[in-house]
């Protein structure tokens, strides 16, 4: 029996995700990808799959699939309520889902996406080399719908000698930023760090806008368009309205716009947690190793 995911229901919205297209700006093609990569990671190692295989990635809750032929798979990222076969289940460790049964993630009560990675992977074909949906572009597998049977690659060989990994600490409420290379456009950077932003609904895997008190650029700038640059995951981009956008994973690869600072890697990964109205507070880093 070839073994198989069915979608019963998406939720809000489910997307299958790897690790992206890197390498591809030229063609005007972004990377793309999973846009927590951390939680991303962690699903597959904990099921022994190479770092690349595809997964689900769920945006708040609401996916109930069904196992054709017995799976194996692990839920990561937003903390949500799991259940196989009616049963309560638990993130952060394998879950065996036998032939026919089903299993359920509930809205998060923490965080915006979780996501669900499969012993073998999810094999749908790639595009340019990736399995990822790609939003603004609109490349990759189309977001998913009841009814649609996601075939699963053949599982590797081993499990990893580990059973369970410890959640992931909420809330997260501070961000650490590297200066960008157009500090020199705004009249205070330090108020990125000083202003108390909030998560505006708007928000999605494009990027994540904030609202606050408006970042003002020098006088000799307020007027000045800046000719389009590349753009990396976690670049904070400041439009004329002065309230910030932080890109994620389907973000443009360029933009207009001055970039007042980059998340650090692992901020990046956490701003793809933020729920749309909740606060947050970006911090300047002393770190080296941005997005």
């Amino acid at each position: 029996m070839n073994r198989a995911l069915e979608i019963l229901s998406p939720g809000p919205l489910t997307l299958i995700e790897d690790l992206g297209r890197p390498g591809l700006a030229h063609l005007g093609v972004g990377t793309s990808g999973a846009a927590d990569r951390t939680a991303y990671l962690l699903g597959n190692r904990l099921l022994g799959n190479p770092a690349g295989h595809a997964s689900l990635e769920v945006t708040y809750g609401g996916l109930h699939v069904r196992a054709r032929g017995a799976l194996t798979v692990c839920v990561t990222g937003a903390t949500a309520r799991i259940t196989v076969a009616g049963r309560p289940a638990d993130p952060g460790t394998p879950l065996r889902v036998p032939d026919g049964a089903d299993l359920a993630l509930g809205m998060p009560s923490h965080g915006l996406r979780s996501y669900l990675a499969v012993r073998g992977g999810i094999a749908v074909a790639p595009v340019l080399g990736s399995r990822s949906t790609d939003t603004l572009a609109e490349i990759g597998p189309r977001p998913l719908a009841a009814g649609d049977v996601l075939p699963i690659g053949p599982p590797p060989v081993e499990l990893p000698h580990i059973d369970h990994a410890p959640a992931r600490p909420w809330p997260q409420d501070a961000l650490e930023v590297l200066p960008g290379p157009r500090r020199d456009w705004f009249a205070d950077p330090n108020a990125l760090q000083t202003t108390s932003w909030v998560v505006a609904s708007a928000s999605d895997r494009r990027g994540v806008r904030l609202t606050g008190a408006a970042l003002a650029r020098v006088p000799s700038r307020r007027h000045t368009e800046l000719a389009s640059e590349g753009m990396v995951r976690g670049a904070i981009q400041v439009p004329p309205n002065g309230q910030p956008v932080i890109l994620l994973a389907d973000h443009p690869v360029t933009g207009g716009y001055p970039v007042l600072g980059v998340l650090t890697a692992d901020s990046a990964d956490r701003a793809a947690q933020l729920v749309p109205g909740s606060p947050i507070r970006l911090t300047w880093s002393s770190g080296r190793h941005s997005a």
